[in-house]
């Protein structure tokens, strides 16, 4: 297993199960995210038999980075997992730190029609040691500390429940990278019963509807999860989730040329979201060359916006970053994977 996986109370209980005293767990851990050593050979204060056992049952495989781009305040990493797989992601400076958005699959099944993620299928998905260490290459590469994390990279997170919920267990850790529960984003195309267990999760972690329409008609022709589970079932849960949790929840919604982007669209959404704690966050669309879809010009994001502001929601735009560095989600390793 790769130790990077583990929560420490699964290494407490490994510990126990061999006869271990439990408290070697915070230790490890120490070693791992505070001191960031990758060998339990320099792990000091841990004994020789306890340095062996761990040597037999744990592995330190990283990721590989197979390319870097930059542009300005964001950076797009492509890296190559242990079986040669490929995933990215993306570092973005805000005003109040960095923010690196993930990838928890390897593909993605979901098929919305805008997004470069879903031309290149679903492989499988991402272990837990996965998502974490593309956190950890990030901040050695560029020696920085990462605050905020966003899962909207590759994949669909509530596809890969249990891995992303293991994953955020152990950054939230104060004795792993110590990332706080308000300073993660779970983004979801809307797959209803997952967002009903997750309001059953312990942790205050920010959830995020990829919305991108305000009825059925437009959704069912750009999203495929709108078959499945329909706009008025995901507002729904969305309803639930918010009275259960009483945390305002994020309508992201990317505007798209002459599709979903216009006044009468601005006021539907107005309607379909009045009364819900939310707030919408307009995203400029990223075009890409293998998709035909183009986005919103500056006015037309302007009057959507408006719009929304006058039927009194709250609403965001969404500040562009790297329109020079593949920027839309799976562009740099759907580009990647065509040049080789």
């Amino acid at each position: 297993m790769n130790i990077y996986g583990q929560t420490i109370k699964d290494l407490e209980n490994y510990f126990l199960n061999n006869n271990m005293k439990p408290f070697k767990a915070k230790q490890v851990y120490e070693w791992l995210y505070q001191k960031r050593v990758n060998d339990f050979h320099s792990m000091h204060n841990l004994s020789k038999e306890t340095i062996q056992l761990l040597n037999s049952d744990y592995k330190f495989d990283k990721l590989k980075i197979l390319k870097k781009l930059k542009d300005i305040d964001v950076y797009k990493y492509l890296f190559e997992l242990s079986d040669k797989n490929k995933i990215e992601a993306v570092l973005m400076n805000h005003d109040y730190g960095f923010s690196l958005c993930i990838s928890t699959q390897v593909g993605c099944n979901m098929g919305c029609r805008f997004c470069e993620s879903g031309r290149l299928k679903k492989v499988r998905n991402l272990l837990p040691h996965e998502m974490v260490l593309q956190i950890l290459e990030i901040e050695q590469d560029l020696n920085i500390r990462i605050s905020h994390i966003v899962l909207m990279g590759i994949g669909e997170p509530f596809d890969n429940y249990d891995n992303v919920i293991k994953f955020i267990d152990i950054i939230n850790d104060p004795k792993s990278l110590a990332i706080g529960s308000r300073h993660i984003t779970i983004s979801t195309c809307g797959i209803v019963p997952k967002i009903k267990e997750f309001m059953n999760y312990d942790k205050q972690v920010n959830l995020a509807i990829s919305l991108h329409a305000p009825n059925n008609e437009i959704r069912n022709k750009i999203m495929n999860i709108n078959k499945a589970y329909p706009i008025e079932e995901v507002i729904k849960a969305v309803k639930e989730y918010v009275d259960k949790t009483h945390r305002r929840i994020t309508f992201e919604y990317i505007m798209l040329k002459g599709i979903n982007d216009s006044v009468e669209n601005a006021n539907q959404l107005a309607q379909l979201i009045r009364n819900i704690n939310c707030y919408v966050n307009l995203i400029p669309y990223n075009e890409t060359s293998h998709i035909e879809y183009k986005k919103t010009n500056k006015e037309g994001i302007l009057k959507f916006y408006d719009a929304l502001k006058k039927a009194k929601i709250n609403v965001t735009i969404r500040r562009e970053f790297g329109s020079k560095v593949s920027a839309a989600c799976g562009q740099l390793r759907s580009n990647y994977e065509e040049d080789i």
